[in-house]
């Protein structure tokens, strides 16, 4: 099989794509920053993509997400009679399924190193001291944090972290700051994406409780970046007790 001519809408499998089928990108969203110096044709963001810039670009394949991307756009990209492939990825096993899925349709033949390296290290991540509770917001004004079903809730999970909103009916549900505040989790996790969190912006939202300032791109990206997430998010999390 041939390597394909691809547009990546979903910026974690951009940069698998670049990693492991160099030069087959053809274009990315504005979001993809990795890997750095990465030089393809932008064509606007996940939510926004430009049609016509896609369609100019022909490609074989265009690789979007479920969550990431809108319906409504990648119909458009269908009747301007592009192939879709649409990832769905909630879990860490469907990551690496998915992962596989995408990689073999951009036609590479060998399994990448990195894969391998992220498989086996979430085949044993650290191991926790003990499990904790946790609210985990992803965006502020309003509050969000992550609700049912989440690639990022999965990975938590798989670190001793249980998110106290885990069963509620929505994904991302929005949440009242008292209410957060009121559910007595262990720590709070704030990452810094979507929602950039940093030290002056977020901690001082929970005073009294522990906070967890990770990588987004370690907790919600699935790529080359998964080799190294248990270690990275380990250490974040080992540094927020009381």
């Amino acid at each position: 099989m041939s390597p394909a001519r691809v547009v990546s809408l979903v910026p974690s499998l951009t940069e698998a794509v670049a990693l492991s089928a160099p030069g087959s990108l053809a274009g990315a969203t504005d979001w993809c920053t990795h890997p750095a110096g990465l030089d393809v044709v932008r064509v606007g963001g996940t939510k926004n993509p430009k049609a016509d810039r896609i369609v100019a670009l022909a490609p074989d394949l265009v690789i979007a997400n479920e969550e990431e991307n809108r319906e409504s756009d990648l119909a458009a990209l269908r009747a301007a009679g592009l192939d879709v492939l649409v990832t769905e990825v909630r879990t860490l096993p469907q990551a690496f399924h998915e992962l596989d899925r995408v990689l073999t349709a951009c036609g590479v033949r060998a399994r990448p190193r990195w894969l391998d390296e992220a498989e086996a290290a979430w085949a044993a991540p650290p191991a926790p001291a003990e499990r904790r509770t946790a609210v985990v917001p992803v965006w502020r004004r309003p509050w969000m944090v992550l609700g049912r079903d989440t690639f990022a809730g999965d990975l938590l999970s798989r670190l001793g972290v249980d998110h106290l909103y885990a069963s509620h009916p929505e994904r991302y549900p929005r949440v009242p700051l008292d209410a957060l505040r009121a559910a007595g989790p262990d720590v709070v996790v704030l990452p810094d994406e979507p929602y950039r969190f940093t030290a002056d912006d977020g901690p001082e939202a929970f005073p009294g409780l522990p906070c967890a300032l990770v990588d987004g791109r370690h907790l919600t990206w699935y790529g080359p970046s998964l080799a190294g997430a248990p270690a990275v998010l380990g250490r974040a999390l080992r540094a927020a007790r009381r």
